[in-house]
């Protein structure tokens, strides 16, 4: 274990540590990127518990979190998820200590991972949130009412062409309705469509 006791390789776990715990919450239910964070940050605490480290850094690590809890509430906040990513950034590099204040942390080898998670944030958690915040793209309840065509035999099953795809259907009343007929949704039930045939 004497490995993690150099300041470069403690960094490397927490910066994974703090990657994964934040794309868990962004994401949460997985359990992958849950246990990833533990055991990376399971290894950070361990040489930050065995080397100097700086405690304003540590504050500022988690204080970190609030804006960027903040942020994945609503879209457009990416203001307060690039001051999130800021703070990680600097906590992160000067948490390690030299002389009281300086940053263990080789300076190019800190900008190079710093940069490369923040990018990965920047661009994953903005477009995780999108995603989340995104209008269903299929409304179901917007095919009732709608008219399309009978491409089977319907009656207690068959297929019908609506808004541009083929969904399942039966018939409202049970009475059979021939291929090519038009139809309208009356409701639906799950993804089957209930249809009547309309009269020309």
């Amino acid at each position: 274990m004497d490995f993690l006791l150099e300041p470069n390789i403690a960094y490397l776990f927490l910066l994974g540590g703090i990657l994964l715990g934040l794309i868990a919450l962004v994401n949460p239910g997985t359990g992958f990127f849950e246990v990833g964070a533990f055991f990376c940050l399971a290894l950070a605490g361990y040489a930050v518990y065995n080397l100097s480290f700086n405690g304003w850094a540590l504050v500022i690590l988690v204080l970190s979190i609030v804006p960027f809890l903040y942020a994945i509430q609503k879209p457009k906040r990416e203001l307060y998820l690039g001051f999130s990513i800021l703070l990680l950034v600097t906590g992160s590099v000067f948490l390690f200590s030299v002389d009281g204040w300086r940053p263990a942390v080789n300076p190019l080898f800190a900008l190079v991972a710093s940069g490369s998670m923040a990018a990965f944030l920047w661009i994953a958690v903005r477009k995780s949130v999108q995603a989340v915040n995104a209008p269903p793209s299929h409304d179901l309840e917007a095919l009732v009412g709608l008219t399309g065509e009978a491409r089977t035999k319907i009656r207690d099953e068959g297929s019908v062409y609506v808004a541009g795809e083929m969904w399942s259907a039966k018939s409202s009343d049970n009475n059979p309705i021939s291929a090519g007929s038009l139809i309208r949704v009356v409701r639906r039930e799950g993804f089957v469509l209930v249809v009547e045939e309309i009269s020309t």
